[in-house]
């Protein structure tokens, strides 16, 4: 049997209850002015009287029973309307809000229930647009963290990629030259000058297996690592020293500004592991006779570099694991590509803005970290 819905039931049950109290007041009233309950006591003096007191009292009484059943007519439709009127006004902002909960089971994000009463309804209607708005933003949250998890699984299949592709060049390199010693091949026979290439190969081989293991650590230890206040001006000037020292010897001018107390909130060794990246990089791409210029600026810092400007095709896919362009493929201290990589994994884990953009005058790069 399909039950009832409210609006009849709330309907219904009011229109009973104010036609039940109707019902027995006419009742009462109609067998309250019967002629029969009339007991009236007189003297023999008062006759005159009494006659005309029984012919108002009559007069009344014919009046009420006539007027009985009208009474009755007009408080029936009086008890329907009010019955309406009641069953509506509970039922209409229950309804709004089993319209209002079906749009927001279809997770629309514009479901509100507009119910502006004071009473225990809108305080009803109120508690579930907070629960529905916290829903909302735990459900972005959720979906912000799956994205975040997704394109992190997806960055490092991609370095696994990289870096199995990267090895597999100069493993098999020198594989083929150790084949080609033992058998006694052609020029291969020349040990003396073979051997020293072999073991130039497996340090270049070693370097960058050490160089991959400590960039598949990098975004982990930045997650583990805690913020704290940092002074960033003492961390600078101790990063600095060794790469100033670097610049020395190439004939590279390092200038460092530093102002004399610059606090942050921050995981010191992590940051101060991209920063050194940054270094390494500025110090190995300028050119005797330029400059590096390490300075602040307001809440930014700035790592400036004279050279040749990196155009815009190769900026693209300068910060890809194991990238190198066609100027740093052909030196011999161009590295395995992954310096700028780690900055990137580094400086994003930290949730640390930054910026990697050519300069106009001098002719250079410039590595802006926003904080």
């Amino acid at each position: 049997m399909k039950k009832m819905k409210l609006f009849p039931k709330t309907f219904f049950y009011t229109l009973g209850l104010m036609l039940f109290i109707v019902g027995i007041a006419h009742l009462l009233l109609y067998l309250f002015t019967k002629p029969e309950w009339l007991v009236i006591s007189v003297s023999p003096h008062d006759e005159l009287s009494l006659h005309t007191s029984l012919n108002v009292t009559d007069y009344v009484t014919q009046t009420v029973l006539r007027a009985l059943p009208l009474s009755l007519i007009c408080c029936v439709i009086i008890s329907i309307a009010c019955s309406f009127v009641f069953s509506r006004k509970i039922t209409v902002p229950i309804k709004q809000i089993g319209a209002v909960t079906e749009q927001m089971a279809r997770m629309e994000r514009d479901a509100a229930c507009k119910i502006s009463s004071k009473d225990e309804i809108g305080i009803l209607a109120d508690n579930i647009n907070h629960l529905y708005q916290s829903l909302l933003s735990a459900i972005e949250s959720l979906e912000i963290e799956k994205q975040r998890v997704s394109e992190s699984e997806r960055s490092k299949a991609d370095f696994l990629r990289a870096a199995s592709h990267e090895l597999k060049t100069p493993v098999t390199a020198l594989n083929a030259t150790l084949e080609n010693m033992i058998l006694g091949v052609g020029k291969y026979k020349d040990y003396d000058t073979y051997l020293p290439e072999c073991r130039e190969m497996t340090g270049r081989l070693a370097d960058m297996i050490h160089d991959i293991l400590e960039t598949s650590k990098a975004g982990m230890s930045a997650e583990n690592e805690e913020a704290v206040e940092t002074d960033l001006s003492e961390m600078f000037s101790s990063l600095c020293e060794p790469y100033m020292l670097i610049a020395r010897t190439k004939g590279i001018d390092f200038c460092l500004e530093l102002p004399d107390s610059f606090e942050a909130v921050l995981p010191p060794q992590m940051f101060g592991k991209a920063v050194s990246n940054i270094l390494a990089n500025a110090v190995a791409y300028t050119e005797p006779g330029r400059t590096v210029s390490v300075y602040f600026d307001r809440r930014d810092i700035l790592i400036e570099n004279e050279c040749v400007p990196i155009p815009k095709e190769t900026l693209r896919h300068i910060f890809e694991p194991f990238y190198r362009p066609d100027f740093a493929r052909d030196r011999d201290k161009g590295g395995n590509g992954l310096g700028l990589y780690i900055v990137d994994t580094l400086l994003k884990t930290m949730n640390i803005f930054y910026s990697f953009c050519p300069m106009e005058e001098p002719q250079g790069m410039r590595f802006t970290i926003h904080l």
